[in-house]
């Protein structure tokens, strides 16, 4: 097993007229050869900016994936930093938890974003500009070296070496730094790819975030090391011009959250997708409604998986020939999952539901600075997902729900991802709802349900009591017309309780 930038000098090497990237932001396509020689030229520059860790901070697109190939062809670890909530203090954040002053971003996106331009901000297109021909020279012929002397100037293998360093999504408490390091990403891509059989594909669309792990492994890291071309897109919530990308450039894999994939299949019609031969859901629970939409529409399974950023993040998948609709999948080859007893700390037995511990060559190096966190997590080489989940007869993991989202009220544990379904099946598709957990003086705590448009709530109460128990009834409904989201697409928690909570005190 070679570093991640090593793999990246054998495509371009083998290949490097083919496009590795068709940017449909920017319209800068690039093909390997030129993204090898655009890679080496920011390695010097960022060489001159900073000694170990670097921030990144753009968006899916040629310019972003090429920076951070860059950074790894310079030795210098980049530090991944989430600009769809709070920029600037993510910035600042990401500076003070990982030791770094440069940040490399662009002004584009500083705009759509509404970021102040900061102190220790370097700006792609400034560097671009700026380059001498000089510059240039060495970069060319350092790209027309054997792969064998090109790979030796571009990092010692050193596979527990960091590769990136991404955020935890603080969707709970705040964000925790991640180490991943080459071992981790370069396991978990060859361990997915060769259960979803993705050798012979071609092109894959890539529009999930680079902050974020799903899209630094899937949409990123994994179709250069294996020699695909990468259709990017920035902005994943722009469904239709994402469906029209879908239909003009036919990718061959689809990957996504299940809220992107919704919005994709319901902006396209019969025939836009006849390029996909894969489609995997994964970063949240796929619904069944979803499944229904893509078999209808586009005759398309949707395969969902399971993962963490702490994993790198592909734990488990549905197998492309053995699907199980409702299941996460069985675990990819190398890792090892086990189903521990949340209280006694014992191995459950099949179908019981108990912890998601995790073992193998993706698990992280750990939380930068936090040794407790770390230690409190993994364990022997176990990781502790914080979910709960069950694995049944054949050998298929169930997920129920993260730990965190379980209450406990009148003695009794209350998962909220339960009310939540219950809630789904008794509201119209087009209101989304959420369970939250608020204090409650008697019983600890209580569940009031937020929803996206006004619901009645007796209505609703008779409906809900039929599906579950007294105690996990909501006490209260509360709309808000739009949740927060991270990145990724999922619900942000902890800002819609904090927005509950707000308009509980107001009334």
């Amino acid at each position: 097993m070679v570093m991640l930038q090593h793999r990246f000098i054998e495509s371009a090497k083998k290949q490097p007229d083919k496009m590795a990237i068709i940017d449909r932001t920017t319209g800068r396509d690039v093909t390997y050869a030129r993204a090898l020689l655009a890679s080496l030229i920011l390695a010097r520059r960022f060489q001159k900016l900073e000694r170990g860790r670097i921030g990144i901070m753009l968006p899916t697109s040629s310019g972003g994936a090429l920076a951070i190939i860059g950074a790894l062809m310079g030795g210098l670890t980049p530090v991944m930093i989430n600009y769809s909530t709070g920029a600037a203090k993510n910035c600042q954040y990401a500076q003070r938890q990982c030791d770094f002053k440069a940040i490399i971003t662009a002004r584009p996106l500083l705009e759509k974003v509404d970021c102040d331009e900061l102190p220790d901000m370097v700006f792609l297109e400034d560097i671009m500009d700026e380059l001498s021909n000089f510059e240039k020279a060495v970069a060319f012929v350092k790209s027309k070296l054997t792969p064998t002397l090109l790979t030796k100037l571009c990092g010692k293998k050193d596979l527990d070496k960091e590769a990136v360093i991404l955020f935890t999504s603080g969707s709970e408490k705040d964000p925790k730094a991640v180490q991943l390091t080459h071992k981790n990403i370069l396991s978990n891509i060859d361990s997915f790819s060769e259960m979803m059989d993705l050798y012979n594909m071609d092109n894959l669309l890539a529009v999930l975030p680079y902050f974020h792990v799903f899209g630094l492994t899937i949409n990123l890291w994994t179709p250069l090391c294996l020699g695909m071309t990468s259709i990017t897109y920035a902005n994943p919530l722009e469904f239709k011009t994402v469906v029209k990308i879908i239909k003009e450039d036919k990718p061959a894999l689809l990957v996504g959250t299940p809220l992107f994939l919704e919005g994709y299949v319901r902006q396209s019609e019969p025939g836009d997708f006849a390029s996909i031969q894969l489609t995997a859901s994964g970063a949240d629970k796929c619904p069944d409604r979803l499944r229904d939409l893509y078999r209808e529409k586009h005759n398309l399974e949707i395969l969902e998986g399971y993962g963490t950023t702490e994993t790198s993040p592909v734990i488990s998948a549905n197998p492309r020939d053995a699907n199980k609709p409702g299941s996460i999948g069985v675990p990819i080859p190398g890792v090892e999952v086990k189903i521990e007893n949340y209280e006694t700390g014992e191995e459950c037995k099949l179908g019981e539901i108990g912890k998601i511990m995790v073992k193998g060559d993706g698990v992280m190096k750990g939380y930068l600075n936090d040794m407790e966190e770390t230690h409190l997590r993994i364990s022997a080489g176990w990781y502790d997902t914080g979910d709960l989940g069950c694995v049944d007869k054949d050998g298929y993991l169930w997920h129920k729900g993260r730990l965190k989202r379980f209450v406990k009220i009148g003695g009794e544990m209350i998962s909220l991802v339960m009310v939540e379904e219950a809630l789904n099946t008794v509201t119209p598709e087009e209101i989304e709802c959420c369970a939250i957990e608020l204090p409650d003086a008697k019983r600890g705590s209580r569940i009031v349900a937020a929803t996206t448009q006004p619901v009645d709530p007796q209505e609703l109460g008779k409906k809900l009591s039929e599906e579950l128990p007294n105690l996990a009834l909501p006490k209260k409904y509360i709309t808000i017309p739009e949740f927060p989201r991270m990145g990724s697409g999922k619900t942000d928690f902890r800002t819609l309780t904090d927005m509950v909570r707000a308009i509980e005190d107001k009334t």
